[in-house]
């Protein structure tokens, strides 16, 4: 496969994520707090907060498919090992990290204000795991570029 397709398949995998998190955090979310409230009326003070909270974790995730799309050029461009592409991979482990600890912090405020319960605790705990394992391989995978486009830039200067 070529620079180009490579990058182009990125980009359709990245629009397919972009629409499927919306429809996650604008159509299921949004039932699914319904449905909660439908077998539980006491909760119903809690839907709004929940929902505008989950509704703000989507900010950071939409801001690594950003990155994702600029990585995804500069490959199209076969400049995959740059100091760019090592740079928007420590920003997605950054904003992956703040992900993680927005919702675990959000989702322990809502607790202790008593608008959650301790299995949706679980659940976020989860959810959080999944963003530090992101946060991770995306800091390694930095690492790994950086390294590379030093050997990069090294083997160019050699005659």
């Amino acid at each position: 496969m070529s620079q180009k397709g490579l990058a182009n398949s990125l980009k359709a995998v990245i629009i397919g994520i972009g629409i499927c998190g919306l429809i996650i955090y604008f159509y299921f979310l949004p039932i699914w707090g319904k449905a909660i409230l439908y077998n539980a009326p006491e909760y119903e003070h809690c839907y709004l907060p929940w929902m505008i909270f989950l509704w703000a974790t989507a900010i950071p995730c939409y801001l690594v498919l950003i990155c994702g799309w600029k990585i995804a050029s500069e490959i199209g461009k076969d400049n995959s090992f740059s100091d760019i592409n090592a740079k928007l991979l420590k920003c997605i482990a950054g904003l992956a990290a703040f992900d993680s600890g927005f919702l675990f912090t959000g989702s322990l405020l809502l607790y202790f204000l008593d608008m959650s319960s301790s299995i949706l605790i679980v659940l976020v705990i989860l959810v959080v795991f999944a963003g530090i394992t992101v946060t991770v391989a995306a800091a390694a995978l930095s690492h790994l570029v950086y390294k590379a486009a030093a050997l990069k830039k090294e083997s160019e200067l050699t005659i």
